[in-house]
């Protein structure tokens, strides 16, 4: 008789306390007739006997392990979606010859062939598959990429399937800036936070969430000069729009932290005048207190700096509660490094001034808090998220990050959206990492063709990592068959 033991793996290990695990057993055939009563039995017989007694026994292990199942629950965690949907094969379209080029905003887009990325065969492409899945959520009502979101769920979650599919509807174009195909790596993650829902003895650091003054305002391209006045007309709670006819307030272009990627400006009107919105400076100093939102306090002033940076968290209570938190707007001053800062002070070597570096030197000098964390004018307000506690953070894409399998890009020269193999080293074995993720993300930090800050995750682990990442990297972007890459100012 043949057993077979059934077992899901669910995506975290189950805690040593949870019950064993269900198991399924197919039901024994049993032989129709019962041997005859011998006191000398033969030896088929015996062999028949030994049969029935372990198959007893075994019909009584699954039972009492069924009827704990029923009893006890197991503690399980949310699965990624492997559900396939049956359909016809979507067209996969056309791709472009090998070394067909695309150029633009100092970028070159070279189309090669899929096995002349480092390791293309040895990629664990399901988990390719799977994050790309989540960003399907949002593409799918993208012109062109309707049918490749439509293939991925006909896709079955395995890597054989799943490398065939990327192979079949997708062109990897390698990626190079200003004459290099050589660029930066760096990482992420998203920080768990000590706190409370409430201001207590420990946890005194708001999370703001936006705050009901702040106005955020489009900035057409032909005003990014900064060299004008205008008058700007509130459109509703934190909205509004430049109106020289009807506008109610002034603002003076040039006060604000204008570049030539800047959308819009964002400010709060005082008086008759519309004024750039508080820095960093001016918010931990109280320029906020009674005007937004809190979502939570955090314990530690300098985690909450980084968690600004990182643009997503978590806030854990004292009760065991999460509370996600993600990425809502921000005051629009430029992002500064106060790394860069605290090794041009001296306070630092800039070797050490690695994400642990900083946090560690600031710990033992709490008197430089205010200095150095000022230095940078940038400033991120929040929104909770709903959804499991399990789910990744929402990114720039506005679907959840899978850890390992998706960055952030610049979205002026990737698509937002798109499989990304990228060729790195790892940060700390300095082994190869070559892999294909997803460029479902952006930052303020994340400039140019060949740049990208790769996700490590949650928690200390993946903190640990994404603050030693810093490495030389290349890029490949892979984009349905007959779409070509393009510049976007």
């Amino acid at each position: 008789m043949q057993v077979i033991f059934i077992i899901r793996t669910a995506r975290r290990e189950v805690p040593p306390a949870a019950a064993a695990p269900c198991v399924k057993i197919p039901s024994s055939r049993l032989p129709q007739r019962r041997p005859k009563p011998s006191f000398l039995l033969p030896s088929a017989t015996l062999s028949i006997m030994k049969k029935h007694l372990f198959r007893a026994a075994l019909c009584g292990i699954a039972a009492a392990i069924l009827a704990a199942c029923q009893s006890r629950s197991i503690q399980t965690f949310p699965q990624p979606d492997t559900s396939v949907i049956n359909g016809p094969d979507r067209p996969a379209g056309i791709p472009d010859p090998a070394g067909t080029t695309v150029a633009g905003g100092g970028a070159v887009y070279t189309v090669v062939p899929h096995l002349s990325l480092p390791h293309w065969a040895a990629q664990d492409f399901s988990k390719s598959l799977q994050s790309f899945r989540l960003g399907c959520a949002n593409l799918k009502n993208r012109q062109g990429w309707q049918d490749v979101c439509a293939q991925a769920f006909q896709t079955p979650v395995h890597s054989f399937q799943a490398k065939q599919f990327f192979e079949r509807y997708f062109t990897p174009w390698q990626v190079a800036g200003n004459g290099s195909l050589a660029g930066t790596v760096t990482g992420y993650y998203e920080p768990v936070l000590k706190g409370d829902d409430r201001r207590t003895a420990q946890a005194r650091f708001p999370i703001y969430g936006i705050p009901d003054d702040f106005i955020s305002v489009p900035l057409p391209a032909g005003l990014r000069s900064g060299k004008a006045f205008v008058r700007i007309r509130q459109t509703g709670k934190n909205s509004g729009t430049i109106d020289n006819t009807g506008g109610t307030h002034t603002a003076d272009l040039s006060q604000f932290p204008i570049t030539a990627r800047t959308t819009a400006i964002k400010g709060r009107f005082e008086g008759s005048r519309f004024l750039p919105y508080h820095t960093r400076n001016q918010i931990n100093g109280g320029a906020l207190d009674g005007k937004a939102p809190i979502l939570g306090y955090a314990e530690d002033p300098v985690e909450l700096f980084f968690m600004h940076i990182q643009g997503s968290g978590r806030l854990k209570t004292p009760s065991g509660k999460y509370i996600r938190i993600g990425y809502a707007d921000k005051n629009e001053h430029p992002y500064v490094s106060i790394g860069r800062y605290m090794a041009d002070k001296g306070y630092l070597k800039l070797g050490q001034t690695s994400m642990q570096g900083i946090k560690a030197y600031m710990r033992q000098n709490p008197q430089r808090l205010a200095e150095v964390l000022g230095q940078n004018p940038s400033y991120v307000f929040f929104r909770e998220l709903a959804g499991s506690s399990n789910d990744g953070p929402v990114g720039a894409l506005g679907t959840p990050l899978m850890g390992e399998y998706a960055g952030a890009v610049d979205r002026h020269y990737i698509t937002l959206g798109a499989p990304l193999f990228v060729a790195t080293a790892h940060p700390v074995t300095r082994k190869a990492l070559n892999r294909l993720i997803m460029a479902q993300d952006t930052g303020s930090a994340i400039k140019g063709a060949v740049r990208v800050d790769y996700f490590w995750g949650y928690g200390d682990e993946a903190g640990e990592l994404a603050g030693k990442q810093k490495t030389t990297g290349y890029v490949w972007q892979l984009l349905p068959n007959g779409m070509k890459p393009e510049y976007r100012p």
